[in-house]
């Protein structure tokens, strides 16, 4: 990797740039990109190397070829943050010595290395206040450690640190996972007023992906750029999707009327050889003549045989590669009938809940019926103490949580799969009275066909774990009539979520979703909106998206 100073304007290049992991997979091959001044969201499926491309920039990883030029200083925000509990506030942000230099200068000790290590930095105090101020952490002391607070505030927290350090280049991988509404909202803002150079966002969050100024899709190893957010890049490859269909109806008849008129010269020359060897037969022709008209026959026949093939094997690979253009994001379509609830059924009952954990002090809930609900509020208010506790896995302080119906539920951590086992090992596991073949059946239903039921669960990728995940649990027996779901869009790519989208639509018992993903929320029809707080009190999708609005708004 090399550097370049800012004053040339910040950008990034990559050239041929290439990895291969220590066990031989390829994730990048020769890819060439080059990011300038701007906000850019960077989609693609699971496994397509976003990650990796993204610690491939900051230097974390040594590409096997290619290089990463780079114009300015560059920050990275990773994906799965860890920050040590017992650091301060003002040791995470890396503020720290200087700020102890400046209480030492005005205590009085004029030391020539206090004033170096404050350099032209006099209002970093100042700085990280208000930079605290910017993510909705106004309220934190500097003196205070890192382990007081929640894990989206150590996100916040890792961001501010970063701002502070003015970076030309800012890259974020997936930032908003596990970050609840309010925070979200603060990390909105943040990127909103970026405008220092350049900001790569990996990201699934449809929201946050509005807010950039181009998409950059990584496929098949290649980028493919679209002016716009989230929406503009939708219609674009809604678009390029239609076009790509017409030329792939196109190419499919072209190969039809090939192999069409290669079997008619294959059927025309047939009977004129049977014709020569009958005229053959019959005699009247000088055998030098008759051999040279046969020999000129079987050229003209070969040569013609020839054309044809060769115009059937150009089609046919207009043919594949017009298919490589349409994209076969399939879809689950499962039949639950036995997920079935009535209309007027008592499924869950809350009363006088106090949980072991998180704000909720007194809860009062009933659930009837197939209602779907979302489960929104602020980090550590309760939402997955809530859930655990209506499995039976946690005991309630106070109170009551009853359920009334079979439940399931599929946590954050998707801990419900043996890594050792087979895909149909697991839901065999969960439904122990299926037969192989009904197993089978409907794991292909969930995308896994034939032998890729056998595959063991410690191999799946993320998306793959997640299907075998929600298949083990919504074919479960007994058939679940509520299920619970934990934040079930964190690291999912987008066509993973239309999957999921997809499932949920077969399912007919009720459902109760904790999330942060309001697209999402929005697209599975959620009927009622529960805010968790000191109580649940019912909300509207109007009021959680007011408070995600833009301050001002």
């Amino acid at each position: 990797m090399t550097g370049t100073t800012a004053a040339h304007g910040a950008f990034v290049t990559c050239s041929s740039l290439s990895y291969v992991r220590p066990d031989g997979h390829a994730v990048l091959d020769g890819l060439s990109l080059r990011l300038t001044r701007g906000r850019t969201g960077l989609v693609g499926a699971n496994g397509s190397g976003k990650s990796t491309l993204l610690r491939l920039l900051s230097g974390e990883l040594r590409p096997t070829g290619g290089s990463v030029t780079l114009g300015g200083r560059l920050a990275l925000l990773p994906q799965n943050l860890t920050l040590d509990t017992e650091l301060r506030v003002d040791q995470a942000l890396g503020v720290a010595e200087r700020r102890a230099a400046l209480r030492a200068i005005e205590a009085g000790d004029v030391a020539e290395e206090h004033f170096e290590t404050v350099g032209d930095d006099w209002d970093v105090e100042e700085r990280a206040l208000a930079t605290l101020g910017s993510l909705g952490l106004g309220g934190l002391e500097l003196d205070r450690t890192v382990g007081e607070m929640s894990g989206g505030e150590t996100v916040l927290l890792r961001l501010a640190a970063l701002l502070l350090e003015r970076p030309d280049v800012l890259l974020l991988d997936e930032p908003t996972n596990n970050l609840d509404l309010f925070a979200r909202r603060r990390l909105y803002e943040a990127v909103d007023s970026w405008q220092s150079g350049v900001l790569l966002v990996v990201s699934h969050d449809r929201e946050l992906l509005e807010r950039v100024d181009r998409i950059a899709e990584l496929r098949s190893g290649e980028v493919s750029w679209y002016g716009g957010g989230w929406s503009a890049y939708r219609e674009a490859l809604a678009v390029q999707q239609e076009a790509a269909g017409r030329t792939l109806r196109a190419a499919e008849a072209d190969l039809r009327r090939q192999k069409r008129e290669l079997e008619e010269t294959r059927t025309k020359l047939a009977r004129r050889q049977r014709q020569s060897r009958r005229l053959d037969a019959e005699g009247g022709i000088p055998k030098i003549v008759a051999g040279a008209r046969k020999r000129s026959a079987q050229e003209s026949a070969g040569k013609l045989r020839g054309v044809h093939e060769e115009r059937l094997q150009e089609a046919r690979e207009r043919r594949d590669e017009a298919a490589d253009a349409v994209r076969a994001d399939a879809e689950i379509r499962v039949e639950l009938p036995h997920t079935a609830v009535p209309a007027g059924r008592t499924v869950l009952t809350l009363r006088e809940l106090r949980l072991r954990y998180g704000a909720l002090d007194g809860g009062e809930l009933q659930v009837a019926g197939p209602e779907r609900i979302a489960l929104v509020g602020r980090n550590g208010a309760g939402k997955t103490t809530l859930l655990r506790t209506l499995t039976g896995e946690l005991a309630p302080l106070h109170g009551e949580a009853t359920v009334h119906v079979p439940v399931r539920f599929l946590p954050q951590r998707l801990d419900v799969l043996d890594d050792e086992s087979s895909i149909a090992a697991n839901v065999a596991r969960a439904a122990p009275g299926a037969t192989d073949n009904h197993i089978r059946a409907q794991l292909a239903r969930f995308l896994f066909k034939g032998a890729r039921a056998e595959q063991t669960a410690g191999t799946l990728s993320g998306g793959e774990r997640f299907r075998a995940a929600l298949a083990a649990t919504m074919l479960a027996a007994p058939a679940p009539q509520l299920l619970l779901l934990d934040e079930p869009t964190n690291n999912l790519d987008l066509a993973s979520v239309r999957q999921l989208t997809s499932a949920l639509d077969s399912y007919r018992g009720a459902l109760v979703v904790a999330a942060h993903d309001l697209p999402f929320l929005e697209s599975v029809g959620i009927t009622r909106w529960l805010l968790l707080a000191d109580g649940i009190r019912e909300t509207t999708p109007e009021e959680v998206r007011q408070l995600l609005a833009p301050a001002g708004e």
